[in-house]
């Protein structure tokens, strides 16, 4: 599913001095603004296969509650950024889709680009290591976005979805965190105890046996 969205316009520059831009956890309580947001998005044509807006009950379930962010200015909501499991699989426990929506009026300074910078250092400190993202090729902001945050594209889907009788295409992005998470163990259900990627030397029988 197409998450991610700014209007395909040039790489948004850093948001202008008059901004008093906090990014902060996003709660029950912005809701409407963030329900309002993601229908401009959907309206765009651009952000999301999705025709409207989920109650409030279906989103927060779709979406990890540890990693879910809104930019504010006062009270004012400028926009979004979450991350929606890709999997139930222990194994893919640390890999996360990413959603970024920015406010009509907001576009063009920097919100995004500042939602996505906070989003990702937010989904390291909460252990996962791989982000990704669908964009569709015609939303040419928010591919430079991405790469600007440091993913790359992994490939085109090519005609993956169909909406309003148009085959689309969408361009698969990630981002993997520079550290090595400890090693899952699916059949475990859980973290290795300080085992990490990198294998450790082997010591000999030898020298392993008790005295």
């Amino acid at each position: 599913m197409v998450r991610s969205m700014k209007r395909t316009t040039s790489p948004a520059p850093e948001a202008p001095a008059e901004y008093n831009m906090k990014i902060v956890s996003l709660t029950r309580r912005d809701w409407p603004a963030v329900r309002r947001i993601y229908l401009q998005g959907i309206a765009s044509g651009h952000g999301t296969f999705e025709t409207k807006a989920p109650g409030w009950t279906k989103w927060d379930a779709a979406h990890r509650r540890d990693v879910r962010l809104v930019a504010r200015d006062g009270e004012e909501v400028l926009g979004w950024a979450a991350l929606s499991p890709v999997s139930a699989r222990k194994v893919y426990a640390g890999v996360a889709e990413v959603s970024v929506y920015v406010a009509e009026g907001a576009r063009g300074r920097g919100v995004g680009r500042a939602l996505l910078e906070a989003l990702v250092r937010a989904s390291e400190g909460a252990g996962l290591w791989t982000l990704q993202a669908g964009v569709f090729p015609e939303n040419e902001a928010s591919l430079a976005l991405h790469r600007r945050c440091g993913f790359r594209l992994v490939g085109v889907r090519e005609r993956i979805g169909c909406a309003g009788g148009i085959w689309r295409d969408v361009c698969l992005l990630e981002r993997r965190s520079p550290a090595d998470p400890p090693v899952i163990s699916e059949k475990r259900g859980r973290e290795s105890e300080a085992r990490q990627f990198q294998r450790r030397p082997r010591r000999s029988r030898r020298n392993s046996r008790k005295p």
